[in-house]
């Protein structure tokens, strides 16, 4: 049984307390989301027929179709492609962008650099890696305000005649900013939509799903992206990622993954369509959890002294807690802390390291049982100034907790606190 200080118990008791309220909105919000989930459900008729496997082309796989209806309708787009084909969130935003944008068209972020991973694909001109630069689609991004709003003078200022897609980031990612909610985010899709009503405006929705009663999609976002293992997945996808928005430019999507003429048609579920079907039924309830989790990480460390985004009782859209340390050593241990209470690969001791696709040296909690299954409990952050940890996940409230206790006595046992 772990043993933690009198101190540390008593710290976690308060803030327990303190975050009662916000615990009671949050079911809330679960039961909206769950009511949703079981409704698009019914609405097609989902039976255990369709989670059988299937192989080879795949054709007129039943599973797969009414799969891709019930996303669509849980997110309020026009159709969705859901499939365990996406090797990663990074995978399934490069083929949404990739399925839309053409040699000369441009990309426009308009919430400043997307997340590290992305920067690859993005790539420089004449790159010879096959990102996007290196098929002559411009990239240009705006930075943020200082209160972390849109910069819409420089929106306006860097939009250019070859301009298509504009990307939305919404969760901070290695960023010491807030999240954005949906609201802000359908205020971003008017306002471009007033500058170009041809404009595509692409968000990249991963760690948010089922935060919030609506998506983003549900305010006017033409299409969206995410990872099957993190939100949606309820932790029991093994592996994919979905796309939805507007039919036109998912099937463009579905052309990029597949090839151009078989687009959704095809595509061999293997065996994973229960677990994605029950791991979308889950995800609202295990969502909420992962949450929870989180605003008790904000109330718990701020009250021994350091600073979080989003502070305890402010409002979520994403599952990330960011929370800032003063040294390399305070966050390399609150990493191992976390990593310590795991249930799988607790013995194991996460070091940074040079991570494909990240530009510094990373250092990651992921005792997962799904490999980098971020909807599991986890932390990772880049060793540069300034030290902010990024803590994520948490398939039950109980686990958050104690992982948040290890990883406050890891740091009092290395006198950092």
């Amino acid at each position: 049984m772990a043993v933690f200080s009198e101190e540390i118990v008593t710290r976690m008791e308060e803030a327990e307390r303190q975050a009662e309220q916000q615990f009671r909105e949050i079911d809330r919000i679960v039961d909206k989301n769950q009511f949703k989930v079981i409704e698009a459900f019914q609405k097609h008729h989902v039976s255990d027929f369709h989670f059988a496997g299937s192989t080879g082309y795949a054709y007129n796989d039943r599973g797969r179709e009414v799969l891709d209806l019930v996303y669509a309708d849980v997110f309020g787009a026009e159709v969705a492609l859901v499939r365990p084909h996406f090797a990663s969130g990074t995978h399934t935003i490069s083929t949404a962008l990739f399925g839309v944008l053409r040699p000369g068209d441009g990309l426009l972020y308009i919430t400043g650099k997307p997340y590290d991973t992305l920067h690859k694909v993005i790539g420089e001109p004449g790159d010879g890696t096959g990102s996007l630069r290196d098929f002559g689609i411009t990239y240009d991004d705006v930075d943020l305000l200082a209160d972390g709003s849109v910069d819409w003078d420089a929106v306006a200022g860097k939009i250019t005649s070859s301009t298509k897609v504009i990307g939305i980031q919404r969760s901070r990612g290695y960023d010491w900013r807030d999240s954005f909610t949906v609201e802000q985010i359908g205020d971003m899709v008017r306002r471009v939509k007033a500058l170009s009503p041809d404009f595509i405006v692409f968000v990249d929705n991963c760690y948010g799903e089922f935060t919030e009663e609506q998506e983003p999609t549900q305010v006017g976002v033409d299409l969206m992206a995410g990872s099957l293992i993190k939100n949606p997945g309820g932790g029991l996808a093994e592996t994919g990622g979905y796309i939805c928005g507007r039919a036109e430019l998912v099937e463009l999507a579905a052309n990029r993954l597949t090839a151009p003429g078989i687009g959704s048609e095809v595509g061999a579920m293997l065996g994973t369509t229960r677990g994605i079907y029950q791991g979308l039924f889950m995800a609202p309830t295990i969502v909420g959890q992962a949450v929870k989790g989180s605003i008790l990480a904000a109330a718990l460390f701020e009250r021994v002294g350091f600073d979080s985004k989003p502070r305890w009782n402010d409002k979520r859209t994403d599952l990330i807690q960011a929370i800032s340390f003063s040294s390399s050593e305070h966050l390399i241990a609150f990493v191992q802390g976390i990593q310590r209470a795991a249930a799988v690969d607790g013995h194991v001791v996460p070091e940074p390291w040079d991570m494909p696709g990240y530009e510094h040296p990373v250092i990651m909690a992921a005792g997962t049982f799904i490999q980098g299954g971020s909807l599991e409990l986890s932390a990772d952050a880049p060793i540069r100034e300034p030290y902010i940890a990024y803590m994520q996940g948490g398939l039950t409230y109980s686990h958050v907790k104690f992982g948040l206790l290890t990883a406050l006595q890891t740091m009092r046992d290395r006198n950092l606190l």
